[in-house]
């Protein structure tokens, strides 16, 4: 995986025409670094330290890697030709909060732009499409997280769950409702795992330390990196 990041970092600098030996640090070495930061969820700082590198050119790599990540991700259009061929009769739409530090932005209502009601934590709203099996295949762009997460990026109706009277259990519903709800309960624990899959190996989706308007970028890097890892 690394040798792989390298080649991509090698490329980027031809591209840009980077002079040779022009950098503190070669491509293999800037591709631990920000494998380091991605999969460990690992300090800037201390991974600058460990390169001999400056901490603020170790941010310098760091959103380097994740553009040149990012930028390997799919289009929607290349996802959707994929699941074509490949056969696939649907795919999964699912969400995940982001966690992030607190970042300043109010709403219209003076309530914080970034900070989730549902979840009590400040981050941004991730919405991202899965294949039948919960293989993560696209993320969309990050939306804040005051956002309600059935309306970050989509504007078709979506079904969800039916809730059953107050005060009262599921039972009290028509069987053919209980069943609607377990089938799509069933539906949603898949992408529910491909989000778990992400945050998990990639452990620098728990919780950016970055601005948040970076949370898109970061997880489509993570996207490719998975891709990779299979």
């Amino acid at each position: 995986m690394v040798e792989c990041l390298a080649q991509l970092l090698a490329a980027h600098r031809r591209r840009i025409g980077t002079p040779k030996n022009s950098r503190a640090l070669g491509p293999f070495r800037q591709a631990v670094l920000v494998l380091r930061w991605i999969r460990e969820r690992g300090c800037v700082h201390c991974l600058a330290r460990d390169a001999d590198v400056f901490e603020a050119t170790g941010y310098r790599y760091l959103h380097e890697d994740i553009d040149v990540l990012a930028d390997q991700a799919p289009d929607l259009h290349e996802v959707l030709n994929r699941c074509q061929r490949e056969g696939m009769t649907h795919v999964i739409l699912d969400g995940t909060l982001i966690e992030s530090d607190r970042l300043a932005g109010v709403r219209k209502n003076g309530n914080d732009l970034w900070f989730s009601q549902k979840h009590k934590a400040f981050g941004g709203n991730i919405q991202f499409l899965s294949a039948p099996d919960s293989t993560p295949l696209w993320v969309f762009e990050v939306e804040p997280g005051s956002t309600p997460a059935i309306g970050a990026g989509i504007g078709i109706p979506i079904p969800i769950p039916v809730r059953h009277p107050k005060g009262k259990s599921e039972r009290a519903l028509h069987v053919d409702t209980r069943m609607f709800n377990t089938l799509l309960r069933h539906v949603r624990a898949l992408g529910e795992r491909a989000a778990a899959e992400l945050k998990q190996r990639w452990r620098t989706l728990q919780h950016v330390t970055l601005r948040p308007s970076r949370i898109g970028d970061i997880a489509r890097a993570a996207l490719v990196l998975n891709g990779i890892w299979k």
